[in-house]
């Protein structure tokens, strides 16, 4: 059983050995989040993103993967792949290997981004498709303008701690229900509806206590 954790790569060492259709998104990918990718294939069947720091024209070499964080294997020949397999394994580097989930020790998973805002879908392997599936219908119910409540509330948390106050305690979620309602009128533009719309807690923060049989949330 995998569990799920978020990844800081910006800036951090990625290998990535092969470069067909499914190795270019990979790298797309990891460039997205700032990694520094190396990539080594000995064909490339498509144009790379532009951003690779190192591209080696060649076949898998034993040690090409010294000094790398993460290592992706897209070669489609399984010979390759187990070399990596075993390289990474020696070196304790996290490997993702294509299409085969058992000799992966991560997973890229599904993500829908708003902002900070990030939901990340897997099925450990077993179906992206259904990964993607389940995180289009995810993002498909979602209120837009998330990214906006995260950084409302990540200021409003900062001038908490600021002040010597512990959030633990604040009862933030009827906060989100207005941030929510907030946001997306800053998304879609005023209408008719929103009339009385200044009248809410915009400019408000976050009471420190609950009522009675309230419940809390931390954030």
């Amino acid at each position: 059983m995998m569990l799920p954790v978020v990844i800081d790569l910006a800036g951090r060492p990625v290998t990535v050995v092969g470069a067909g259709t499914v190795g270019a998104r990979k790298v797309a990918q990891l460039l997205e989040v700032g990694a520094v990718v190396t990539v080594i294939a000995e064909t490339v069947r498509r144009p790379l993103p532009s951003g690779v720091a190192l591209l080696r024209r060649r076949r898998y070499q034993s040690g090409d993967l010294a000094g790398a964080f993460l290592v992706v294997a897209a070669t489609g020949d399984h010979d390759v792949d187990d070399a990596i397999v075993a390289e990474a394994a020696a070196r304790g580097q996290l490997l993702n290997v294509v299409d085969d989930a058992t000799r992966s020790s991560f997973y890229f998973t599904a993500l829908h981004r708003d902002g900070d805002v990030v939901v990340s879908v897997s099925t450990s392997g077993s179906s992206p498709a259904l990964a993607s599936w389940i995180r289009d219908r995810i993002a498909a119910s979602l209120p837009s303008g998330l990214g906006v409540v995260a950084q409302r509330l990540s200021t409003a948390r900062a001038a908490y701690h600021a002040a010597g106050v512990s959030t633990e305690s604040l009862a933030w979620r009827d906060w989100i229900d207005a941030w929510v309602d907030d946001a997306q009128w800053v998304v879609r533009g005023p209408s008719l509806d929103d009339r009385h719309h200044d009248e809410g807690p915009r400019a408000g923060a976050p009471a420190t206590t609950t009522g009675p049989g309230e419940s809390s949330a931390v954030v």
